[in-house]
């Protein structure tokens, strides 16, 4: 009883978290960890315990669906490079340096598992990121960097991890096998990715239930995930394919179904994050419980790994604007103001904490995993180090750097779609039978209102505005006419969703208002 009353305590402390960063503008993640931490040193605070084998099963699915919904297949054909760059050798690249850091600090190591050290505090998180830039108004081309590289990198991570604890249990080095491992393992995670898409197709045609539909999307992600890793694949590309695939499939008519599957998915995001890293509070605290005093001789290792990972990123990151000045990339940081801010927001989070408890205890000999106590003192370091710290101090960084966006973009970028929306909307009632039975006053008056739908998708205000009359004129207009083109409109922006130039996320904030519209719409 007492480890549920926890979680559902911590489930609470996640709506007042978000609620308390709302007024301070500071990310409710870092909140519940800080206030997680917090708790633990009340007395007679209960201990909560999960298996190490099961979180990342039970939270990276979910979060991960979550954040690549907002994804599209096209954004990765057009940032491809920078993907790879970001998401697999930049991972190796801090591993490496890691590794090597650790098996020169910490005697008796062995490579094998400082490497793995190496992995697990090397891979950023997209949740901790998600929900510190959204709130810093930083420039949407460098949210979606940040995204992008959040979504893959762990799958290199753990590969790599995974590796280098076989190969320390089993008293062998970390071979060039890896690398075969990775490729096979990815390649397998698609075919699963773009299966459970389709099955989630065919299962959401055949349900009636709305609320059955968006229960199903639930489902998936774990089974894509479960499915991979039985089939010794990457589960975390399982699970981004499975919702890029999705989205692919997604239907122009699908109105009430996407604001109930929206509504749904923002609340689960938000409490399965706030529990989550409530979590990893609670683990950081059993982690500095457990070693005692002995964690003060850990600090000056602990202190110089968090150095070299922001460090490497940032040398890493500098290097890449070079490359992207010379070739005009403007889908890498092209300033040092921009490689900083990108540095800043490497914050780790639940899968290096994840991966640190998943250290077997013993060897087979029955001998301590070796340096496991300094591995764990240092994977909670750099997760404090690269969460707490930014997650705190992004805000003034940007304000700083004057490098926050005024909402120019995002607002031409949506002015752009619903310009799209308005034309195919106009169009299809030109084209249509029913135009040509209505008088020809009404005729004017759907004119009209279809030349102000771009108004009315930006949010504008209209209620000062003259033509607002003539819009309270034409609601006597049928339900057909309104229903053609709005579906013309829609049909348009989904379409222009899977364009490479398109941001997904805009573009579903231009769907949203439609689907909005078609919702109210009278009987």
């Amino acid at each position: 009883m007492d480890q549920l009353a926890l979680i559902v305590g911590l489930l609470l402390a996640t709506v007042v978290a978000v609620g308390l960063g709302d007024r301070l503008r500071l990310p409710y993640p870092v909140l519940m960890l800080l206030l997680a931490v917090a708790l633990t040193f009340i007395p007679g605070f209960p201990e909560f315990e999960i298996a190490p084998e099961l979180i990342l099963p039970i939270f990276l699915p979910p979060l991960l669906f979550a954040t690549a919904q907002k994804s599209s297949w096209a954004v990765f054909r057009v940032r491809w490079r920078t993907l790879l760059l970001l998401a697999v050798a930049l991972v190796v690249i801090s591993t490496a340096v890691v590794a090597g850091a650790a098996w020169l600090m910490i005697p008796g190591i062995g490579i094998p598992a400082a490497i793995a050290l190496g992995a697990m505090v090397a891979p950023p998180d997209p949740v901790a990121v998600e929900s510190v830039a959204g709130r810093v108004h930083m420039p949407r081309r460098l949210t979606t960097v940040l995204q992008s590289e959040g979504l893959f990198n762990d799958a290199a991570a753990i590969v790599i991890f995974q590796a280098a604890v076989a190969a320390t249990v089993s008293g062998n080095n970390v071979g060039p096998g890896i690398i075969w491992q990775f490729v096979v393992g990815a390649a397998v995670a698609v075919l699963i990715g773009i299966a459970m898409g389709f099955l989630t197709k065919v299962i959401t045609k055949l349900v009636t239930s709305m609320v059955a539909r968006s229960a199903v999307t639930l489902v998936v992600p774990f089974a894509a995930y479960i499915l991979a890793e039985e089939l010794h694949a990457s589960g975390v590309v399982a699970v981004v394919v499975t919702a890029l695939e999705l989205q692919r499939h997604a239907r122009p008519q699908d109105a009430a179904e996407r604001l109930t599957r929206t509504a749904f998915w923002d609340v689960v995001e938000l409490l399965v994050t706030g529990l989550a890293f409530g979590l990893v509070g609670l683990e950081i605290r059993h982690v500095i419980h457990d070693e005692g005093t002995a964690i003060f001789g850990m600090v000056g290792m602990a202190v110089t790994t968090c150095v070299l990972v922001f460090v490497v990123r940032y040398l890493w990151l500098g290097l890449l604007a070079l490359t992207a000045r010379r070739r005009r990339n403007l889908l890498q940081p092209t300033s040092p103001k921009e490689v900083l801010i990108l540095t800043w927001c490497g914050m780790r989070g639940l899968a290096t904490l994840a991966l640190a408890l998943a250290l077997p205890l013993t060897l087979p000999d029955g001998s301590d995993f070796p340096a496991r106590h300094e591995i764990l003192v240092i994977a909670c370091a750099v997760l404090l180090a690269t969460l707490v710290l930014p997650g705190l101090t992004l805000p003034w960084l940007m304000r700083v750097l004057n490098a926050r966006e005024d909402g120019s973009y995002e607002h031409d970028a949506a002015r752009l779609l619903a310009r799209r929306a308005q034309s195919a909307a106009v169009a299809a009632l030109k084209e249509h039978d029913l135009m040509k039975e209505l008088p020809a006053e009404k005729v004017a008056s759907v004119k009209e209102r279809m030349r102000r739908l771009q108004a009315e998708l930006l949010g504008d205000d209209l209620q000062n505005k003259p033509v607002v009359e003539k819009l309270k004129k034409g609601r006597e207009l049928s339900v057909a006419v309104q229903t053609i083109a709005l579906d013309a409109a829609r049909q348009e922006v989904v379409a222009a969703r899977g364009e490479p130039g398109t941001d997904p996320e805009i573009a579903d904030r231009v769907l949203r208002q439609l689907d909005l519209r078609t919702m109210t719409m009278p009987d």
